[in-house]
C-alpha cells in the first residue's frame, strides 16, 4: 500500500473527529481557524458535551484516496471531451492530449486553465482538491448538475472513455495517472533537531499531533477556567448529616436529583424545624407545655363556639326555614280566601272571620268551660247566656255560635294554623339565639399571635353572623328578598384546628424533652432539617459545582482522547518503512538533476530501546545540519524531486500532469525542471499545464535538445465559453516557419477588408500584419542566421551552433530592409491618421514571402557551412 493508504486504513479505528481531522488534512496541508473550532466541538460532543450547532463528522471516503498504480497496465490519455457544469469551461468542450511525449496547454490567466487542472485533480483522486468544482453561475439553476467529463484512454493499447462524474467513484484506471500537487513532500525540523524528509502523505500525521496538541491546549485551558469551587458549601460538607455524605459524594456518587431532593422541604418540614428549635430553646419545657395546652383549650372552645354559630344560621338552616315559611304563607293564603267568603255572610260585623275576631272567638271558647261548665262550647242552649256579650242567645244566636266553630275548624284555616306554628319553631330558634363567639381583647391577641389569619378569619365571621341573622329574620317577615341574605365569610375552623394541633403538638414535644433520648433524637431531626434548610439556601451554587465537575470530566476525557502518542508512533514506523537506501539514492539524483547541489539525503540511524533504525534527513555538503528554514522555492524543488522520485520508484507506467510546476522557482531552476519534464516524456506521458509562456518556450527547446515530441495546445474563451481549445497558438510562441504561416493567414484578411471598403479595418489590419511580420524577423535572426546560438530567454550561448553561422553584408542589407520598413508602417504616426499610403496587400505579401525566401537560403547555407566545418 502506499502512505496515504497505509494512514487512511489505520485511521479507521480512530475516534470520528479524528478521522474528521485527516480528511481535512488530506484535502488541505493546514487546519484553519475554524477547521480547529469544527474539530474542538465534534471532540467534545464524543465525550458527551453537545454541540449547539450539531456538526457532524466526515470521514475520508475510501473512492478519494488513489490506489498504488498498477505496474502491468499502461494507461494514456488521448483527450478530455463533453464537459459539462465545469465552472464556466464551455460545454461539450473537448481538449485534445497527445499520446506521447510531452502535452503543453497553455492559456493565459482567466481563459480556463484552472477548470481542466481541477478535472484532473478530482478524477485522477489527488489529494490537492482544495479548490472546488462549481457549476457554471450563468446557467438557470434548474439546468445545473454535477461536474462531468470523459476522458479518452488508451488503457493497454484499447481505447476507452471513462466517464467521471464529480460525487462518483472516479474510474479506476485514472488512478495511474499521477498529479503533481502543491501536498507533495517537503522537508522539516523533526524532534532531534535534524532537517528529516518527509515523504508524500506524512504531513497528515503531523498535522493531525498538530491539531491534537492545540486542541489539547485549549480542552486543558477550558477545563481549568470551568474548575468547580465548594467554597459554598464546604461547612455543609463537614456535619455528620446525610446532606455532609451527599456533599462528599460530589461528584462521583452524587447526583443532582439527590441535591434536589434533600434541599425539597415541605412546609410541613419547615414547621417542624420551627417547632424543634422553639421546644429546644425552652428553659422550663413542663410549665411551658401546660401554658401551650391551656391556650389550645380555649382556641378549641373558640373554634366550637364558631362551629354552633354557624350550625344556627347555615344554609341547611336557612333553606329549611325558607320552605316552612313559604308553606305557612301559601296556607294562610288559601285560608285567607275561605274567610273571605264567611266574611261576605250578611250581617256580620266588619272583620268577623279576621285574625283579632279569630283571637276573641278562641278566648270565648275558653271562658264558656267556665261560665258553662255544664255544656260543650259552642253548643249551648239557646236560653244560655252569649260567653262574650253575657245576653240570651236565642236560636239564632246558638245558630252563630256553631256556624262560627264550623269556620274555625275548617281545613284551611287549620293548615294555616298547622303551618305557622311549624314555621314559628325554627324562626324562633334563630331568632332568640345568641351568636356571639366572645372573640375579643385577649383571646384576640392570643389568637393572632399564632395563627393571623385564622384570627382574621374569626372576626370577619362574627360580623358576619349578626348580619346573617338579622337578614334571615327579615327574609323570615318578608321584608327582604331571600336570595339577598349574605353569605358567611371564611369559616375559620379549619385554621383553628390546625392551630389547635400544632399547639397540642408543641406541648408533647415540649414533654418530651423531659426524656434524654427523645430530646436527644430531637436534636439530630432538628440538625439534619437544618442542613437540608442551609442546602436550599445554597443549592444554586452546589448544583452548578457538581456541572462543572461533569463538564471537568468529559473535558479530560477530551484530553485523554488527544494523546498523540500512538499517532507518533504510526508516523515514525511509517517514516522508518520509507526510509531506505533505494529512496535516498533516487532523492538524491533528483536533487542532482534539478540542482539543488547544496542539499543532500542520507540515512541516518537511531536506537530506541536499542533497535537500530533510520530516518531520511537532509544535509549540506560536509555534513552539516541546514542552518535556517528553506526558502518557498527549495521547497519547491524537494516536492517536485520526491514526485518524480516516488513516482519513479512507484513502478507505475501512467502519465504524469503537472499544473504550473514552476510556480515559486527561480529562472535558472525552470530549465532544470524543463530538463527533467523532458527526459521524464521519453518513458511516460507528460502533460503540463502553465500560463508561464517562458517556461513553454524552455520547455520548447528542452524538448527539441532530448529529442521528445511536444504538442502545445492552446486554450482561451470565445463565445462559447472559457477554456475552448484552438490549433492557434499564440504569435509569441511560434517558430520562424509557423509564424509565416499565420501571416498568410493574416494577408487573407486584409485583401477581404480592402474588397469590403472598410478602409479603417483595412489600415489597421495592414499596420498589425507589419507588427507581426517585424517579430517574425527577429525570430528567424535568432533560430536561422544565428541557428538558436542566441535565444531569447535562453539559457545561454550555445557555441556548437556557430558552427554553422556566418552572417554576410547581403544578410545584413536584407534583414535592415525587412526590419525597417515593417518598423515604418507598424509605429509610423502618419500611417495611423491615414497621411501615409496604406501599402497594397500585394506589397504585404511580397514583403512576407521576401522574408521566407530569406528563412529558406539562409537555413540551407547553414546546413552547408555545418557540414564543411565539421
Amino acid at each position: 500500500m502506499t502512505i496515504l493508504q497505509e494512514i487512511h486504513a489505520w485511521s479507521k479505528d480512530l475516534a470520528a473527529w479524528q478521522q474528521d481531522a485527516i480528511a481535512r488534512l488530506y484535502a488541505d496541508r493546514t487546519l484553519s481557524a475554524a477547521d480547529l473550532d469544527d474539530l474542538y466541538a465534534l471532540a467534545k460532543a464524543a465525550a458527551g458535551i453537545p454541540d449547539p450547532e450539531n456538526r457532524e463528522p466526515k470521514k475520508l471516503q475510501d473512492a478519494q484516496v488513489a490506489p498504488r498504480a498498477n505496474p502491468a497496465r499502461v494507461v494514456v490519455l488521448t483527450a478530455v471531451k463533453e464537459l459539462a457544469n465545469v465552472n464556466a469551461l464551455a460545454t461539450g468542450a473537448h481538449l485534445p492530449i497527445a499520446g506521447a511525449g510531452i502535452t503543453v496547454i497553455y492559456g493565459e490567466n482567466g481563459v480556463g486553465k484552472s477548470g481542466y487542472s481541477r478535472v484532473f485533480k478530482h478524477a485522477c483522486r489527488a489529494r490537492d482538491r482544495r479548490e472546488p468544482i462549481l457549476p457554471n453561475a450563468n446557467l438557470p439553476p434548474g439546468k445545473r448538475g454535477p461536474a462531468e467529463a470523459v476522458f479518452v484512454a488508451d488503457v493497454d493499447g484499447v481505447a476507452t472513455d471513462l466517464r467521471w462524474t464529480a460525487g462518483a467513484e472516479p474510474p479506476e484506471p485514472l488512478s495511474d495517472i499521477s498529479i503533481f500537487d502543491s501536498h507533495c513532500a517537503r522537508a522539516y525540523i523533526d524532534n532531534q533537531g535534524d532537517f528529516a524528509y518527509a515523504p508524500y502523505g506524512l504531513d497528515i500525521l503531523e498535522g493531525l499531533v498538530g491539531a491534537c496538541n492545540k486542541l489539547k491546549a485549549r480542552a486543558s485551558a477550558e477545563k481549568l477556567a470551568s474548575a468547580p469551587s465548594d467554597a459554598a458549601y464546604q461547612a455543609l460538607s463537614r456535619e455528620q448529616t446525610e446532606v455532609a455524605k451527599k456533599l462528599l459524594g460530589i461528584p462521583a456518587r452524587t447526583k443532582a436529583a439527590d441535591i434536589e431532593a434533600l434541599a425539597a422541604l415541605s412546609e410541613a418540614e419547615l414547621e417542624r424545624l420551627a417547632l424543634l428549635n422553639k421546644t429546644l430553646a425552652e428553659a422550663d419545657p413542663k410549665q411551658k407545655a401546660l401554658a401551650v395546652r391551656q391556650k389550645a383549650s380555649r382556641l378549641s372552645s373558640l373554634k366550637d363556639r364558631v362551629a354552633a354559630a354557624i350550625d344556627v344560621v347555615n344554609d341547611e338552616k336557612v333553606g329549611a326555614l325558607q320552605v316552612l315559611v313559604s308553606k305557612s304563607n301559601a296556607a294562610k293564603a288559601a285560608a285567607e280566601l275561605a274567610a273571605t267568603a264567611f266574611k261576605a255572610t250578611p250581617g256580620q260585623l266588619a272583620g268577623t272571620g279576621g285574625e283579632e275576631w279569630k283571637a276573641l272567638f278562641e278566648v270565648a271558647r275558653t271562658f264558656a268551660g267556665v261560665s258553662h261548665p255544664g255544656h260543650e262550647f259552642p253548643g249551648l242552649p239557646a236560653e244560655a247566656a252569649c260567653p262574650l256579650c253575657q245576653n240570651t242567645l236565642g236560636q239564632e244566636g246558638a245558630a252563630r255560635l256553631l256556624r262560627f266553630d264550623a269556620f274555625i275548624k275548617a281545613a284551611a284555616e287549620k293548615a294555616a294554623k298547622d303551618a305557622r306554628e311549624a314555621a314559628a319553631v325554627p324562626f324562633r330558634a334563630i331568632h332568640q339565639a345568641s351568636l356571639e363567639l366572645m372573640f375579643r381583647d385577649v383571646l384576640v391577641e392570643e389568637t393572632t399571635e399564632v395563627a393571623p389569619a385564622a384570627a382574621a378569619a374569626c372576626t370577619a365571621i362574627q360580623e358576619a353572623l349578626k348580619m346573617r341573622q338579622q337578614a334571615v329574620l327579615q327574609a323570615a317577615a318578608g321584608k327582604l328578598p331571600w336570595d339577598e341574605i349574605p353569605k358567611l365569610s371564611d369559616d375559620p375552623q379549619p385554621g383553628l384546628l390546625d392551630v389547635v394541633n400544632r399547639l397540642l403538638e408543641q406541648a408533647k414535644a415540649l414533654e418530651a424533652t423531659a426524656d434524654e433520648k427523645l430530646r436527644a433524637a430531637m436534636v439530630a431531626e432538628r440538625t439534619e432539617l437544618d442542613a437540608r434548610r442551609r442546602l436550599a439556601e445554597v443549592k444554586t451554587a452546589v448544583l452548578e459545582a457538581m456541572t462543572k465537575h461533569e463538564l471537568c470530566r468529559k473535558l479530560q476525557a477530551c484530553i485523554d482522547g488527544m494523546e498523540t502518542r500512538g499517532i507518533s508512533r504510526k508516523s515514525t514506523e511509517l517514516s522508518r518503512t520509507t526510509a531506505s537506501q533505494e529512496l535516498a539514492d533516487a532523492l538524491n539524483e533528483e536533487l542532482k538533476l534539478l540542482k539543488v547541489h547544496h542539499l543532500q539525503v542520507v540515512m541516518k540511524p537511531e536506537s530506541p530501546g536499542g533497535k537500530t533504525q533510520f530516518k531520511l534527513t537532509l544535509q549540506l555538503p560536509g555534513g552539516g545540519a541546514p542552518a535556517a528554514i528553506l526558502s518557498e522555492g527549495e521547497q519547491r524543488a524537494i516536492a517536485i524531486a520526491s514526485f518524480m522520485a516516488e513516482i519513479r520508484l512507484g513502478k507505475g507506467r501512467g502519465g504524469i500532469v503537472l499544473d504550473d510546476p514552476v510556480s515559486s522557482l527561480d529562472h535558472r531552476r525552470r530549465w532544470e525542471v524543463a530538463e527533467r519534464l523532458a527526459k521524464e516524456s521519453l518513458t511516460r506521458q507528460v502533460i503540463v499545464f502553465t500560463h508561464d509562456i517562458y517556461f513553454l518556450l524552455i520547455l520548447e527547446q528542452k524538448a527539441e535538445e532530448v529529442r521528445t515530441t511536444m504538442t502545445k495546445n492552446y486554450i482561451r474563451k470565445t463565445a462559447d465559453g472559457y477554456g475552448v481549445h484552438s490549433e492557434d497558438l499564440p504569435f509569441d510562441v511560434l517558430g520562424t516557419k509557423d509564424r509565416l504561416g499565420r501571416l498568410r493567414q493574416m494577408l487573407v484578411e486584409v485583401r477581404k477588408a480592402q474588397k469590403e471598403g472598410d478602409e479603417d479595418r483595412h489600415r489597421y489590419l495592414t499596420a498589425k500584419c507589419y507588427g507581426q511580420l517585424r517579430l517574425a524577423w527577429e525570430r528567424c535572426t535568432e533560430e536561422v542566421l544565428l541557428n538558436g546560438a542566441v535565444q531569447r530567454f535562453g539559457e545561454g550561448v550555445l557555441t556548437l551552433r556557430l558552427k554553422g553561422v556566418t552572417v554576410t553584408d547581403d544578410d545584413y542589407r536584407e534583414l535592415d530592409a525587412g526590419m525597417s520598413k515593417c518598423s515604418k508602417f507598424e509605429h509610423d504616426a502618419a500611417m495611423a491618421v491615414g497621411r501615409l499610403p496604406v501599402p497594397d496587400p500585394d506589397d504585404l505579401s511580397n514583403d512576407i514571402e521576401r522574408l521566407a525566401k530569406w528563412r529558406e537560403t539562409v537555413d540551407k547555407r547553414v546546413r552547408e557551412i555545418a557540414k564543411t566545418r565539421a
